[in-house]
């Protein structure tokens, strides 16, 4: 594993647990996790496999420690870890026929998706869930996924540019 990698993954985990403590629950305890946002940017960066599990680990541990749903933190993990396979299964499918924004977007989308649906799963096991699945996937998921998708639109090319003209690593776009 590169030493600027990691590095750089670090700052997006760093920036992602600032989003995720200062956005507040908006429904039952439960909130959009921008987290995920600076995961899939990272795994979009640093397609390796060593990395998406480290960045899908340290995430979930991240989150797990700040979340606001009681009981939240095991399902945090698992979630976040699966997610990151999920959408590095997804970037790797699609990044040949199109990596750009709109791709990078598109998959948030997709990957928000996937991890609300494991989280909640995965807590209405471990701890049960203070609504129904049903509820919290419209009220929470499908909102986190809107958010985490513009806000991808936004940051993707901004970062980008920097790495591209930085020449910190060398992207594929």
């Amino acid at each position: 594993m590169n030493i600027r990698e990691l590095i750089i993954m670090a700052m997006f985990a760093a920036i992602g647990v600032a989003l995720h403590g200062i956005i507040p629950p908006i429904f039952l305890g439960m909130k959009p996790d921008m987290m995920l946002t600076m995961m899939f940017l990272a795994i979009i960066l640093f397609p390796k496999v060593k990395n998406v599990f480290v960045m899908g680990v340290v995430t979930g541990l991240l989150s797990g420690m700040t979340t606001t749903f009681p009981g939240g933190f095991v399902p945090n993990l698992i979630d976040k870890t699966i997610t990151a396979f999920v959408f590095f299964a997804l970037f790797l499918a699609i990044r040949k026929l199109s990596a750009n924004t709109v791709t990078a977007a598109v998959l948030t989308a997709a990957g928000t998706i996937v991890s609300g649906t494991v989280f909640l799963t995965a807590a209405s096991i471990i701890v049960s869930l203070p609504g129904s699945f049903s509820s919290l996937f419209l009220a929470v998921v499908l909102p986190a996924a809107a958010v985490n998708t513009i806000a991808m639109a936004i940051i993707h090319p901004v970062v980008t540019a920097i790495v591209k003209r930085s020449k910190i690593v060398s992207v594929k776009h």
